[in-house]
């Protein structure tokens, strides 16, 4: 086995990984969404900051958005977001796994991979700036956490498939 071959299966699999991970996400967040909504909203809201940092609620109040039917609409926009990043990394998986076979060419493979981790980063890296904004730092500390976590993987990836 070639080491192009090997990184090629290597960009696979890296693919592979985010494609599944976020499939989860999609998956529960289309079928059980009141997991991730009720968080959504509560950024959204600032409900927590209101109740811990008062002082902080006071000059940021203005940023809240509290309307219901304004709220599900950005909670199904981002899900249909999520649902496009894992169709294109499902479909960049499949593609590498091709080319891995030589039934697919690889430039167009890895491009394909290539636009399905911008999606994925793209996901969490705008959480993070839409989530700065309504200063989930102060009270939804774990959701950064994730979200930064997040989109290191998918920059990581990024780079993987763009090196490669």
């Amino acid at each position: 086995m070639t080491q192009e071959i090997i990184l090629l299966i290597t960009q696979t699999a890296s693919v592979f990984m985010l494609a599944s991970w976020l499939s989860i996400g999609v998956f529960e967040n289309i079928f059980y969404p009141e997991f991730n909504r009720r968080f959504t909203n509560e950024v959204l809201e600032l409900t927590r900051i209101s109740q811990e940092y008062p002082e902080v609620y006071a000059l940021v109040k203005y940023r809240r958005i509290t309307n219901q039917a304004v709220q599900n609409a950005i909670f199904w926009a981002i899900v249909f977001w999520q649902f496009v990043a894992v169709a294109v990394l499902w479909a960049g998986t499949i593609s590498l796994l091709l080319a891995v076979f030589n039934l697919f060419e690889i430039e167009k493979a890895l491009a394909i991979g290539l636009l399905g981790t911008l999606l994925f980063t793209m996901t969490w890296a705008g959480f993070l700036i839409v989530g700065n904004w309504f200063c989930y730092w102060f009270c939804h500390g774990e959701g950064q956490n994730t979200h930064f976590q997040m989109t290191l993987w998918g920059t990581a990836t990024s780079i993987l498939m763009a090196v490669g």
